[in-house]
């Protein structure tokens, strides 16, 4: 009896020992594989390997790029992709020699026609993630069907694809980029370049450098285009124009923080001619040495003055009902 009851829980052990067994050699076998692929960080695929890879049971986790490099097939995502992929592997591998639960596979179409056709793919890249199957980690919802990165939703930057495995598994990458020294050599060149040149042509340029003028228009220039709401355009992405909701165009945006883009650019020329009629009346019209002319053109800039500040409160009326001032002539 008790050599029946032996046998018995030999058998009874016997498949989960299998099973076991062979998620270690699956493991191995891909451990193996990623060392011989050292320099990439990446396990080549073809149709068996894949099968291999995915198919269960799996105490790891595979990220596996479905990929169409061949310049006949024109997939530029692929290409703009494949050395995002290979820096994420890559720095993976080099903290973790032997994968340590966490493979990064790639199958080409030319490698895997019969994959892509089995799965029904018409398009790439597709990016996979199988979790595991067993384990404290086993996602059981997922056993058979993969996990897929959104190219749409997503940036392609490996920093997007490891937040992307980090929120789905127990693994954490971390990117580690060289140094781009070729970045470096050419801001240094670029910087050496434009030294040169100020030097080299100092003597021609002092007259503009020291020019009062110049440096009054550039800050000018800037003042109108800060205090127009550029910035605010620039931060919030707001629209040129907007719908009015009666088959016209609004130009201005209701409420004090909202604008419109073409807003921003009529408030510009406003301001523009009021700093134009501010300098003409104070530093030009001194100089008008015929007393007629010089009272003529006074009256004149004033005109225009008083007009562009009336425009201006008219503004502030149409983003705000509840303005309490107004100018004429513009009510």
């Amino acid at each position: 009896m008790r050599f029946f009851g032996s046998l018995l829980s030999l058998l009874a052990i016997t498949p989960f020992c299998s099973a076991s067994a062979t998620v270690d050699d699956k493991t191995l076998k891909f451990s193996q594989l990623l060392t011989s692929n050292a320099k990439s960080g990446v396990i080549q695929l073809n149709n068996e390997l894949y099968n291999a890879i995915t198919t269960a049971p799996r105490n790891y986790t595979a990220v596996v790029l479905l990929t169409a490099l061949a310049p006949q097939f024109g997939c530029q995502l692929c290409k703009d992709f494949q050395p995002e992929y290979d820096l994420l592997a890559k720095s993976w591998q080099g903290q973790h020699k032997n994968g340590d639960g966490l493979f990064f596979s790639s199958l080409d179409f030319q490698n895997g026609r019969e994959t892509f056709m089995k799965l029904g793919l018409n398009t790439a890249p597709i990016l996979y993630l199988f979790p595991p199957t067993v384990g404290p980690d086993a996602d059981p919802l997922h056993h058979t069907t993969p996990k897929q990165f959104d190219f749409q939703s997503n940036r392609i930057p490996a920093e997007a694809v490891a937040h992307w495995i980090s929120n789905n598994g127990p693994h954490k990458p971390e990117i580690v980029r060289p140094f781009n020294y070729e970045k470096l050599f050419m801001t240094l060149g670029a910087i050496f370049a434009g030294a040169l040149i100020l030097l080299l042509s100092f003597k021609t340029l002092k007259p503009a450098l020291y020019s009062r003028n110049l440096w009054s228009a550039i800050s000018l220039i800037l003042i109108l285009l800060f205090t127009s709401g550029h910035m605010f355009n620039h931060i919030r992405s707001v629209p040129y124009v907007a719908n009015n909701g009666r088959g016209g165009v609004s130009y201005v945006a209701g409420g004090f923080s909202n604008q419109f883009g073409l807003e921003t650019q009529i408030v510009a020329v406003v301001y523009a001619v009021l700093a134009f009629c501010a300098i003409a009346l104070s530093m030009k019209m001194p100089r008008v040495a015929d007393p007629t002319r010089q009272k003529i053109a006074i009256l004149l800039w004033n005109a225009i003055l008083l007009c562009g500040f009336s425009f201006l409160m008219t503004l502030f009326r149409m983003k705000n009902g509840g303005y309490p001032f107004k100018l004429p002539p513009l009510w």
